[in-house]
């Protein structure tokens, strides 16, 4: 029955990645621009949390576009595993518990990238066509 949905496999996967490129950008927008207004951002300049907005904010958008699609989501996946262990861990076991559960899909739907690439709707594929 849902075999017929796999012929939409490749936009499917360019959605998710626009998607997920739009929503991380959104953190990094957050501390770097201050857009959106979040309570306690923008972080001091040199904390780590403040390096963090650039990097997401980079990455997102590279990401988004599905430009280098494949070493950015590399970046993005380890950037996200680190994140996750030096900020979430250390407040309990479960990533429902320490406040991780964000970090931690972000860190593996980077890393699926990783393998199947940023889909046929992306600055790669336009690139790879010409």
């Amino acid at each position: 029955m849902f075999n017929r949905f796999s012929a939409y496999q490749p936009q499917l996967l360019s959605v998710l990645r626009i998607v997920t490129g739009l929503l991380f950008v959104s953190h990094g927008t957050a501390k770097v621009l201050g857009f959106p207004a979040i309570e306690g951002l923008p972080p001091p300049g040199l904390s780590l949390a403040g390096l963090s907005g650039p990097l997401e904010l980079i990455l997102g958008l590279l990401f988004l576009i599905g430009l280098f699609t494949r070493p950015v989501a590399f970046l993005a996946s380890g950037f996200c595993a680190v994140g996750y262990w030096m900020v979430h861990a250390g407040q309990g076991a479960l990533p429902i518990v320490n406040g991780g559960e964000t970090i931690a899909l972000y860190c593996f739907v980077f890393l699926y990238f990783v393998a199947a690439g940023a889909g046929p709707w992306s600055v790669d594929a336009l690139m790879k066509r010409r």
